[in-house]
């Protein structure tokens, strides 16, 4: 999806709102490496709802566009549009979550409610510079990923999920969780991100080799030393390998 942003327009990003989601009220992230007391600590299910909705209000204009990486809102259809006709915003895309099969299941009448509604979005986004353009490109997920489209050209990778806190981010190089959790229930700027990502390094994914690939380079190692020690040869003709 290509976004051009007008020049007194702006994009955010969010995930993870969980609006109407009363076990989440008072949580406890189990990821490892995140701070051991509670991700959140509101006092009702209605605290939780307003400060999260109030707090996107205060910096998303009307005509700026939001992008919300996934897990909306529990409670169904009528859950979903209460909270979007309480977001002032005009323009929000929305990448699904874990636990958006409510919106999945309704996507005739989530038309109307959405800009656009994806499983993965492949981003770029255009901001104007006097005449011309800067091109920001993202991979926009709900679920952390270890690679992705571009990782080794400098493409970001947002994402949602983990509920982490604020003092922990999960991931290296230029992937980012920017999960409510992780931003004091804040929408982050396109602008923050740029400023964040801009000096972490390209973080090139290097994976472990599993069981079924160690067994094959096993075997080949072996078969080398064999043919070393001059145990086997190759006939050219009947192109077959052989033993003396």
């Amino acid at each position: 999806m290509k976004i051009i942003l007008k020049p007194d327009q702006n994009l955010w990003f969010t995930s993870d709102t969980h609006y109407n989601h009363y076990n989440i009220v008072k949580s406890i992230t189990k990821w490892e490496g995140s701070r051991k007391d509670r991700t959140r600590d509101f006092e009702s299910l209605e605290q939780m709802n307003e400060v999260i909705v109030e707090h996107i209000n205060s910096f998303v204009k009307e005509d700026d566009m939001l992008i919300h990486l996934g897990d909306w809102s529990f409670g169904g259809f009528d859950s979903i549009k209460e909270f979007r006709d309480k977001i002032k915003c005009k323009n929000i895309h929305l990448v699904l979550g874990n636990h958006d099969h409510h919106i999945a299941n309704n996507k005739n009448n989530i038309q109307d409610l959405f800009s656009s509604v994806h499983e993965y979005l492949f981003l770029q986004v255009n901001i104007p510079v006097g005449p011309t353009f800067t091109k920001h490109r993202f991979v926009c997920m709900h679920y952390p990923i270890a690679s992705w489209n571009g990782m080794s050209e400098g493409i970001v990778h947002l994402h949602g999920h983990v509920h982490l806190s604020p003092e922990y981010k999960l991931g290296k190089g230029k992937s980012l969780d920017v999960g409510v959790d992780g931003n004091y229930y804040f929408p982050i700027s396109i602008s923050q991100i740029n400023y964040m990502m801009e000096k972490r390094p390209i973080h090139r994914l290097i994976l472990p080799i599993d069981h079924h690939e160690e067994k094959i380079l096993k075997g080949i190692k072996k078969f080398i030393n064999l043919i070393k020690q001059k145990l086997f040869y190759y006939d050219k003709e009947t192109k077959i390998t052989k033993t003396f």
